[in-house]
């Protein structure tokens, strides 16, 4: 675990981190990310992550996150639409097939279990 720290989200560095063109189902949506922290067997991860508008499909892992900036609406294979936007907090299950329509460029922090 790394020592403790404060860090302002909204002017946070992101690194690029690319999507699998399989994912993107539409438009040009370009992810970036930072991890801030993980735990020492690697399951438990915090960090920020970004994506621009576009719709892309994904499998969740265990994730509770907040929406700083942005808004997206969800799709969950075989459950609810989720849509979210600033100051909202979502939960997504492990194995959740997930469709996400980005509106606005979307910033979340994130906690994942793997």
């Amino acid at each position: 675990m790394t020592e403790s720290f404060v860090l302002h989200i909204p002017a946070a560095e992101l690194e690029p981190d690319p999507l699998d063109p399989a994912q993107i189902v539409s438009g040009t949506p370009e992810v970036s990310g930072r991890v801030l922290s993980e735990s020492a067997d690697g399951r438990q991860l915090r960090g920020i992550w970004q994506i621009t508008p576009g719709v892309v499909t994904d499998v969740e892992a265990d994730e509770l996150f907040v929406v700083l900036s942005g808004r997206a609406t969800i799709e969950i294979d075989g459950g609810p639409t989720l849509h979210v936007g600033p100051g909202d907090c979502a939960v997504l299950r492990a194995g959740d097939r997930t469709t996400w329509t980005v509106h606005e460029t979307l910033r979340k922090a994130y906690a994942i279990t793997l």
